[in-house]
């Protein structure tokens, strides 16, 4: 006979809980405007698509914001997005419950910073560990600033498959899967308005309710 410890017992319906909670949340986003029907046919998509992905990839500048959701294991969070590209410079804003609320990523060529919610600075490998640490996972932030514009991380190779519309569908990269199911047309042209970044027990759920660009 098996005797299930109380913290056993109580592991499987907090991970339900969890997922149960983040569920709900996605439901939730049916509220997001909808996606604007593209002004070009997929087949002048497709024919583009090489020079799009280039002009992307070389975007300097632009600010998106919205909802995040992330299931790590039986961990997991929703909350508030606000993501800053400042050439090499990522600023990720995180707003949610859980011990997440208020944290600010900085992520350059001179290394990652963060900040807590009490306002602690923390830098290099402490700051790497307090993010693995709230997060759930270690985001792959060098990639994720390409994958929500919908393209590709030029510096590693990756598998594309195009959407029914001729935009990125699907990308299988540095052993993560984005999906990208739903765009909108924004003044840069077509941007990803719902994502999801996966890879094993991880899941991050984007809903990009607005991009701005100088």
């Amino acid at each position: 006979m098996t005797v299930r410890t109380p913290a056993a017992a109580t592991a499987r319906p907090l991970h339900l809980l969890l997922c149960g909670a983040l569920a709900l949340w996605l439901a939730g986003c049916q509220s997001v405007p909808k996606a604007i029907a593209p002004t070009a046919t997929p087949e002048q998509v497709v024919a583009g698509w090489p020079a799009r992905r280039a002009q992307l990839q070389a975007r300097a500048q632009f600010t998106a914001q919205g909802r995040i959701g992330v299931v790590a294991g039986a961990d997991g969070f929703n909350g508030r997005v606000r993501w800053v590209q400042d050439g090499a410079r990522s600023t990720v804003s995180l707003d949610g419950p859980l011990g997440v609320g208020g944290v600010r990523i900085v992520n350059d060529a001179t290394g990652l910073t963060l900040t807590t919610p009490s306002g602690e600075a923390l830098d290099s490998q402490a700051a790497h560990d307090e993010l693995v640490k709230r997060m759930g996972f270690e985001p792959p932030l060098d990639s994720l600033r390409y994958w929500v514009q919908g393209v590709p991380d030029p510096a590693s190779p990756g598998s594309e498959t195009p959407d029914a519309q001729g935009y990125l569908g699907s990308l299988a990269q540095s052993g993560w899967t984005v999906t990208i199911s739903a765009y909108m047309q924004t003044q840069d042209g077509a941007l990803p308005q719902k994502l999801t970044v996966a890879r094993g027990d991880v899941r991050v759920r984007l809903i990009i309710e607005t991009w701005h660009s100088p």
